[in-house]
């Protein structure tokens, strides 16, 4: 898994990486339909998120980052069975900040 080839994460990449697998290691606690419902809003939700925001908007990252490690919390309590996506919309000059 650690190979000395290619590019280093930067710090930030590192977080969204540990995010993500986070996500995964908690959906393995529910329910194998509420497992693949929460794997596939995850997975819609990076993928959406990877090729839509800017990687130099460093600050919304860290927001999405924010947001992202709050619902990942409130995914680990045992009374919670789903996630949901939300959508947020903002223009690319919104986004620029």
């Amino acid at each position: 898994m650690g190979s000395s080839r290619g590019q280093r994460l930067s710090g930030m990449q590192k977080q969204v990486l540990s995010l993500y697998r986070g996500f995964l290691r908690a959906a393995r606690s529910k329910s194998q339909e509420e497992r693949r419902n929460i794997e596939s809003v995850v997975s819609q939700e990076f993928r959406r998120n990877a090729k839509d925001v800017d990687r130099k908007n460093f600050l919304y990252i860290e927001y999405l980052l924010r947001r992202g490690n709050k619902q990942l919390d409130q995914l680990r309590n045992p009374g919670t069975t789903a996630i949901s996506s939300l959508q947020l919309h903002f223009s690319k000059t919104d986004q620029a900040g």
